[in-house]
């Protein structure tokens, strides 16, 4: 149990036996104490008591002789508390042998669909993927780490008019001639040039026209034309994933055409449910609370004038599927906050038609854009979008650069690797250590950095305890006694015992910024740790005492990095 939690424990019973009523302690960290609670200034109003009066009553109250070395009444009401060291010493050997560091499995493991990544087939993904892919795959880790069921949906964008002309396009190059094209990675040149024909020739859009109504009606020849074009763009998207080292893979993908053959039903319902409402030739829902800037009510089109369906028809057969069929009872729809309102509205109208009902709840977990060093959306010197490959080939190199300049005894096959890891993993970590709501600017110099709130910094820290017990040749002993007898042992325990805490709360918020400085705190606390606590120079149980609170903070920051998707290097 971390120690927030034992605070509050301990205190909630005597609040309740005061106030006659369940009150939340409001336990957090303090710069006072370890840890403060301010309830009693809430409750002075209601029992029309002075707070430090409330405040001194639970003090006498409270169990917490065995957890706090003082427990003092200050400011206008405030309980500062401070925990005994005995007390976190026993805190810090209980995780020493705990496979899970304290954070134990869901009691009541959930069904969770993360929607995440979503490429479209025939263009090549571009920064603009690299938010989603990200955010969700750490979403989908520290979920599935949990104990919840987690299915991954890539939603990839694999049909509708535009394949008619890709399909035509594909046919005038040759299947092989294009297959080849596609296999070498030039999607957005065969999509660019397909563009221009249908632009620039009638025959060939009126050629294209006609096979779009022959994809919809599953004539065979192009439905198999169609599934070359789908099977080579996902074989790229599963090169990319394999670099960005994130857990997605090719039984994950689950295109728009995969519901297909639910658009009508979906609809049906709806209709069925009195929710479908006719407007300018189109089938329309109309979620509550949903108005244009004009004030006019906003519709949801389900079923366009001309019979076909769009979006928002696929995203409800999506929702209903995976409510329905799958069972699911949270779903995650990792997507740019652009698309606010029209998640709003999805799930609106899911709620309507009864598919969201509690328990089950659909979240936007919406974020915000890359930005270039100009402070403007990140841009290529030319003009487009970053190739996601590209960026991410310019880190891995840029880092292996660097691990080969400051460790020059690396070989060639080492060096290889850490690159790899410090760069991916400076990638990943810029984008989840800010709130995700915001927009970032992505540089390479603060990124690759070996100090402050970055990736390298935290895998430099885990690499310098591997190296310890390098040098020591022998692994901690899980058993030992752990005792605090300087401040900054003390602090760096207390870091460790609250990582439960933490990672609890992002699998709720899916906020990883919390995490992520969470991190920055312990390798904080153990440099300091490291530079004033000799490890290998102190000798009985002092030495095996310190190397169980390096052991700690090593499987804390390895696993803590794990669910970030971010591998931690031996050595750096």
């Amino acid at each position: 149990m971390d120690l927030e939690r034992l605070l509050t424990d301990r205190l909630a019973p005597a609040f309740a036996a005061v106030a006659g009523v369940p009150v939340d302690p409001a336990v957090r960290r303090s710069q006072h104490a370890d840890f403060q609670s301010d309830a009693a200034l809430g409750l002075a109003r209601r029992l029309s008591r002075p707070p430090r009066e409330i405040a001194a009553e639970v003090r006498e109250r409270a169990a917490l002789a065995d957890v706090c070395a003082s427990v003092e009444v200050s400011g206008p009401g405030f309980l500062n508390l401070t925990v005994a060291d005995h007390a976190l010493g026993g805190l810090v050997s209980a995780l020493a042998v705990d496979p899970r560091l304290g954070v134990p499995p869901v009691a009541e493991p959930e069904t969770v669909v993360v929607d995440y990544s979503a490429p479209n087939v025939a263009k090549e993904m571009h920064v603009g993927h690299l938010r989603s892919t990200v955010i969700g795959d750490a979403a989908a880790r520290t979920l599935e780490w949990l104990g919840h069921r987690v299915l991954r949906a890539n939603h990839l964008g694999d049909w509708g008019t535009p394949f008619g002309m890709l399909i035509e396009h594909l046919l005038d190059l040759g299947e092989a001639g294009a297959a080849q094209e596609l296999s070498m990675g030039d999607l957005d040149g065969f999509y660019k040039a397909a563009r221009a024909k249908f632009d620039d020739d009638e025959a060939f859009r009126e050629r294209s026209r006609r096979r779009v109504v022959a994809l919809q009606g599953g004539d065979p020849a192009t439905l198999r034309l169609w599934r070359l074009l789908v099977t080579q763009s996902e074989s790229y998207f599963l090169t990319v994933y394999d670099l960005l080292d994130v857990t997605l893979t090719g039984d994950d993908f689950r295109g728009e055409s995969s519901y297909h053959d639910q658009l009508a039903p979906t609809v049906e319902e709806l209709d069925r449910l009195g929710l479908l409402r006719r407007s300018e030739g189109a089938d329309c829902v109309f979620p509550p609370g949903s108005v244009g800037r004009d004030g006019e009510p906003l519709p949801l089109i389900v079923r366009k004038s001309d019979g076909g369906f769009g979006y928002p028809a696929t995203d409800l057969a999506a929702l209903r599927h995976r409510t329905g069929t799958l069972g699911a009872t949270r779903l995650l729809y990792v997507v740019g906050l652009p698309q606010r309102r029209h998640f709003e509205m999805v799930f609106a109208v899911g709620a309507q038609a009864g598919w969201l009902t509690a328990p089950v709840r659909a979240e936007h977990v919406g974020f915000g854009s890359i930005l270039g060093p100009d402070g403007r959306m990140l841009r290529s010197r030319a003009g487009g979008a970053v190739k996601l490959v590209g960026l991410l080939t310019e880190a891995v190199e840029r880092a292996t650069a660097l691990a080969r300049e400051r460790n020059p005894e690396l070989g060639e096959a080492e060096a290889a690797e850490v690159g790899r890891a410090v760069g991916i993993g400076a990638i990943k970590y810029a984008d989840l250590s800010g709130d995700r709501h915001k927009d970032y600017v992505l540089g390479w110099e603060r990124m690759l950095s070996l100090d402050g709130n970055t990736a390298p910094y935290l895998q430099y820290a885990y690499s310098r305890v591997r190296s310890i017990f390098r040098r020591a040749g022998a692994a901690a002993r899980p058993d030992a006694e752990v005792s605090l007898a300087e401040p900054a042992e003390r602090a760096l325990a207390m870091e460790l015992v609250g990582f439960a805490a933490v990672v609890e709360e992002v699998a709720g918020s899916l906020e990883f910024h919390r995490l992520t400085a969470y991190l920055h705190r312990l390798a904080v606390a153990f440099s300091a740790f490291y530079e004033r606590c000799p490890v290998l120079r102190a000798e009985g149980p002092l030495r095996e005492s310190r190397l169980v609170l390096c052991e700690l903070t090593a499987r804390v920051l390895r696993q803590g990095l794990d669910l970030l998707g971010i591998r931690t290097p031996e050595r750096l």
